[in-house]
């Protein structure tokens, strides 16, 4: 099971990515080294929004598809 999830920073900036482990990839980003780059100047982070998916592949395209839309859509999708 894949998951699609975007975080909130501190600084109110939005970062979306992929896991099989929500609860331990949050944890990772607010406390260690494994988490990304750009959350780690950004601590701490929130959950704001995740998505089940099928499989690695289909992860991956749903956070490509994600990436690509504009800052105001993305927060329409938080709504």
């Amino acid at each position: 099971m894949w998951f699609v999830y975007m975080l909130k920073c501190s600084d109110s900036t939005l970062y979306t990515g992929i896991t099989t482990d929500l609860e331990r990839r949050v944890k990772e980003h607010n406390s260690s080294d494994k988490g990304a780059k750009f959350t780690r100047s950004r601590r701490p982070v929130t959950l704001v929004y995740s998505e089940h998916c099928s499989d690695r592949s289909s992860a991956s395209k749903r956070e490509y598809a994600i990436k690509r839309l504009s800052r105001k859509k993305k927060l329409e999708m938080l709504d």
